[in-house]
């Protein structure tokens, strides 16, 4: 059964490119290209999943929104 997971993908201060699970927390993982990062993400899934199993909550991704906050 194939099922789709929501990623969250950041470059880190170093360069590296994040990426994050949402509906799995603590799935992450990281490298140096987008292509080797998706490689990587589902292999971060499929063994979150192996280990974890499906989470037991079924949260939908709804948006994703940036804010800007005037710094006090």
């Amino acid at each position: 059964m194939t099922k789709k997971y929501t990623v969250i993908v950041e470059q880190g201060e170093d360069g590296y490119l994040l990426s994050g699970v949402l509906e799995l927390p603590g799935c992450h993982t990281q490298a140096k290209t987008y292509d080797e990062l998706m490689k990587r993400t589902k292999e971060a899934i499929s063994l979150y999943l192996e280990v974890k199993g499906s989470p037991k909550s079924k949260s939908t991704f709804l948006s994703l929104q940036q804010l800007e906050v005037d710094a006090a």
